[in-house]
């Protein structure tokens, strides 16, 4: 299995237009976030959680040729934008993208994406194959099981996602008890942490440590970072042992 970290950013993505801040305007490509999203491939499918608005991009930069579905995770702007694009694959692959969401999720799209729905028929309209999924109830995508963990983004419930001993879970402020269950003896988890400072729909660094010490994975990436969290260089030494930020183009295989 192979997870790339095609996006770590937050909604902006950072550097943020017109911030003279220093991380914005560090030439490490470690400071360098697209919009928070990954890609998941085993030994003969490949999906991707999330079309943020850098979508196009990222599939781009890293070579994706066939594209076997889109797991969302939640239906905001910076995880939904780029679906658009997906249109491409059908004209390489000759078929209907999959996309697997919740029902608010799937909700959102047939709003954001009336014309998809609404003309299907009009030539260069995107062609989904769409898949209803419920928390906490698996279901696969080619060779991969896929189990959705509900967690809390402020008011709103989103899913993450656990893959055998590998979870992805980003855009959280609040892990209910029965979900921590869920996430125990992983060897790696993706965890969203925007920043230091409390936030009311994401976990700050502080917050993310105490779940990582109570969940006790092998490895923990953190991703979903703003510019806020300070430069990769200065902050990544301070974590703790097992812990590390991500960043983009960060590939992991097991």
């Amino acid at each position: 299995m192979k997870f790339t970290f095609s996006g770590t950013g937050t909604s902006q993505g950072v550097p943020v237009i017109a911030c003279p801040c220093e991380v914005c305007q560090s030439t490490d490509p470690h400071d360098k976030r697209l919009r928070t999203s990954g890609i998941l491939q085993s030994d003969t499918t490949t999906l991707v959680f999330d079309t943020g608005p850098d979508f196009r991009q990222q599939m781009l930069r890293h070579q994706i040729g066939v594209l076997d579905a889109v797991v969302f995770t939640h239906q905001h702007k910076d995880h939904v934008a780029g679906m658009d694009d997906v249109r491409a694959y059908n004209f390489l692959l000759q078929r209907d993208m999959p996309v697997y969401a919740t029902e608010a999720v799937l909700e959102h799209l047939k709003r954001e994406y009336y014309y998809i729905f609404e003309n299907a028929q009009y030539p260069g309209v995107p062609k989904l194959a769409m898949n209803l999924i419920q928390p906490d109830s698996p279901f696969e995508v080619g060779d991969m099981q896929l189990t959705p963990i509900p967690v809390m983004h402020g008011s709103m419930p989103v899913l993450g996602y656990r893959i055998g001993n590998f979870a992805y879970v980003t855009d959280v402020n609040a892990i209910p008890e029965s979900s921590m269950a869920r996430l125990q003896g992983l060897d790696t988890l993706v965890l969203g942490v925007l920043r230091h400072e409390v936030h009311y729909s994401h976990f700050s660094l502080s917050e993310g440590l105490e779940v990582i010490e109570r969940l006790a994975p092998k490895q923990t990436y953190l991703t979903h970072i703003s510019h806020l969290m300070g430069k990769h260089a200065d902050i990544d030494p301070t974590l703790p042992e097992g812990v590390n930020l991500a960043y983009d183009g960060l590939v992991l295989e097991w």
